[in-house]
C-alpha cells in the first residue's frame, strides 16, 4: 500500500496494524502461495488470543483484503483470497450517551477548568474532535455567532488537512453556551499568551497547550476522564459529546436532515444508523404524538 494513496495517520494505522497482526500470521507465505485457509487461521488466531475486539481483528482483515486487492489489479496474484473468508461478525456498542441534565453536570462541574470551554463547544456543536483541535480564530465570528468547519487534525499528528468530504466542511450557527464559552476560551487563552511570552507559538488555535501549539488529543481524552469522573457522572468516550449533541437534538425534535448537515455527515443514513436510537424521551414523545393525533380518550395512569 503506497502512502500516497491515503492520509498519513492512515497509513500509519495500516502499517501498524500489517506489523502487529498480520505479516507474524501470515508473512512467510509467498502471495502466490496464499490460501483462504491460511487466511482463516490468522483470522481464528487473532480471535483466540483474547485481548482483540472483534473489531480489531475485523479492520486486520479488511488492510488485508485491500493489499490483496492491489496485488491482484497488478498481476502479482490471481484472486484475493481474503474475499474468500468471512471476517469476525461485527459487534456494534450501543452508546449511552449523557442526557440533559448530566451535560449541564459536566458543564457546570468544569466552567472554571482550562479545558472547560472544550467540553462546553464539543457538546454544542457536535463537532469530531480532529475539527476541534485544529479549529482556528479566523474560523469563529463571536460577533457574527457562527463557526466555520474549515480543516482537521490528524490523530496523533500536529498536521492539518482538508476535511474528508464537502459535507465536512460547514458553518455552524453558535448559541449562547458556546459564545459564552469562546468568550471564555478567548479569555484564559491571552492570559496563558501572556505568561508564555517568547515560548508562546501562534498558531491561532482556539484551544491550545500553555504555549499555543495543538493539543495532543490523547491527552484531551485523559482530561475528559478526569472531568467526568470529578463531576460524578459515566465514563464517555470523547466521540460520545457527538452522541449527546445529536441525541438530545433528535429527542426535542429536530429534523434527521439538519442534526446530519450539521453532523457533517456526507451521506444523510449514517445519522440514523449511528446516532439515532431510541432513548425513553423519544419514545415518550412518540407515545404523546400518537395519543395526539387519534385524540386519545384514556388516560396511561
Amino acid at each position: 500500500m503506497r502512502e500516497e494513496r491515503c492520509r498519513p495517520r492512515t497509513f500509519e494505522s495500516y502499517a501498524e496494524t500489517v506489523d502487529r497482526y498480520v505479516r507474524p500470521a501470515i508473512g512467510r507465505f509467498p502471495l502466490a502461495r496464499l490460501e483462504p485457509e491460511h487466511v482463516a487461521r490468522m483470522l481464528a488466531d487473532l480471535s483466540a488470543r483474547g485481548d482483540l475486539s472483534p473489531t480489531t481483528v475485523r479492520y486486520a482483515h479488511a488492510i488485508l483484503r485491500i493489499a490483496l486487492g492491489r496485488a491482484l489489479r497488478s498481476g502479482r496474484v490471481h484472486r484475493n483470497v481474503a474475499t474468500l473468508v468471512d471476517p469476525p461478525a461485527k459487534t456494534r456498542r450501543e452508546p449511552t450517551p449523557l442526557n440533559a441534565e448530566q451535560v449541564r453536570s459536566l458543564l457546570d462541574a468544569t466552567a472554571g477548568d482550562r479545558l472547560g470551554p472544550l467540553w462546553a463547544i464539543a457538546v454544542t456543536s457536535g463537532l469530531r474532535q480532529g475539527e476541534l483541535l485544529a479549529l482556528r480564530w479566523p474560523d469563529v465570528d463571536l460577533e457574527g455567532a457562527t463557526l466555520a468547519v474549515r480543516q482537521t487534525l490528524a490523530r496523533g499528528t500536529h498536521d492539518l488537512s482538508e476535511p474528508k468530504t464537502e459535507r465536512a466542511r460547514r458553518t455552524l450557527r453558535l448559541g449562547g453556551e458556546a459564545l459564552w464559552a469562546l468568550r471564555e476560551q478567548r479569555r484564559l487563552q491571552l492570559e496563558e499568551r501572556l505568561a508564555a511570552g517568547a515560548r508562546w507559538r501562534d498558531g491561532g488555535y482556539v484551544f491550545a497547550s500553555g504555549i499555543g501549539t495543538p493539543l495532543d488529543a490523547r491527552n484531551v481524552t485523559r482530561a475528559l476522564a478526569a472531568a467526568l469522573e470529578r463531576a460524578g457522572l459515566p465514563h464517555q468516550r470523547f466521540h460520545d459529546l457527538r452522541h449527546a449533541y445529536a441525541t438530545l437534538l433528535l429527542e426535542h425534535g429536530e429534523e434527521l436532515a439538519v442534526v446530519s448537515r450539521t453532523l457533517g455527515h456526507a451521506d444523510l443514513s449514517t445519522t440514523p444508523d449511528v446516532y439515532a436510537h431510541l432513548t425513553p424521551a423519544m419514545l415518550e414523545r412518540m407515545a404523546a404524538r400518537m395519543d395526539a393525533i387519534l385524540g386519545a380518550r384514556r388516560s396511561s395512569g
